[in-house]
Formats: structure tokens, C-alpha cells, sequence
């Protein structure tokens, strides 16, 4: 264990956070999300949710500050609705950790999953929202 890193960040997550590059996108991703037949690189958190890992991540993780949305959200499909809830509880932990309050956009599913293929990584979680899915885009770290 390390001082000041939560317990919920695994030593897999915490290498690819550290490897990851400006520009780099990292998906969080529910339980439904097709991430073994999408993602290059697949981490499992099995059983936590993704505002948990959010709080975790955010305090170590520069989103990009030169896009207009670093967060992107998955778009409900057709006669489909979102269930508001979901972008709440993630908006907290988001809200929480980022001064700026970054824009999250959202996606269209398929361009979600287009998106999603390019990814540096997937982490597969326990959430069970649907539409839960979430891209954070890694910023420039600050030198202080």
C-alpha cells in the first residue's frame, strides 16, 4: 500500500495511469460494455463502481484542458432514455477533484465505441448503470 493513493487503484491501474500520454483516453466501463472485444489493453475492477474510481483516479490523472469536453458519456440510443442519476454521481467525484469542472459530451453509441477501440486502455468495472460508461482524457501532469 501507498500513502495518499486509494486502495481501489490496483498496481495494473496505476501503471497505465503513470504510461499514459497528453491526449491519451482511458475508458471506464460498465459491466454490459463490450470491452474484451474492444479494448487493446483491458483492466478489470470487478465489484466497484465508476464514481468510486473516479474519486480515485481524478486526484492523480490531468484531464486535458485544451479540448472542450476532456469527459465523454455514452448518448442514449433512439427511444432509449438516460437515467440522470448516472452523470450525478459522477459529476460529484468529477466536481470534487477538477477546479474547472470540466464539460462531459456525449457520444453517440457506435462513434462511443469507435472511440472506445482507440482507447490506451479499458477498465472493466462493476457498475451496473446503464449508459455508464465514461472516457477521460489525459492532460499535460503540471510540473508543481
Amino acid at each position: 500500500m501507498l500513502k495518499h493513493i486509494s486502495p481501489l487503484l490496483s498496481p495494473e491501474l496505476l501503471s497505465v495511469l503513470y504510461r499514459m500520454g497528453h491526449g491519451d483516453e482511458i475508458v471506464l466501463a460498465d459491466a454490459h460494455f463490450p470491452g474484451e472485444s474492444i479494448g487493446r489493453r483491458v483492466l478489470r475492477a470487478d465489484g466497484l463502481k465508476i464514481d468510486a474510481l473516479l474519486g480515485a483516479i481524478l486526484p492523480l490523472l490531468e484531464l486535458d484542458s485544451y479540448v472542450a469536453a476532456p469527459l465523454a458519456m455514452m448518448a442514449a440510443v433512439p427511444g432509449d432514455e438516460l437515467d440522470p442519476e448516472v452523470e450525478r454521481r459522477y459529476r460529484i467525484e468529477i466536481d470534487r477533484c477538477c477546479e474547472q469542472k470540466p464539460a462531459i459530451e456525449r457520444v453517440e453509441r457506435f462513434a462511443f465505441y469507435d472511440r472506445s477501440r482507440e482507447a490506451f486502455a479499458v477498465v472493466m468495472t462493476g457498475e451496473t448503470a446503464k449508459y455508464g460508461n465514461i472516457i477521460l482524457k489525459k492532460g499535460v501532469t503540471p510540473l508543481s
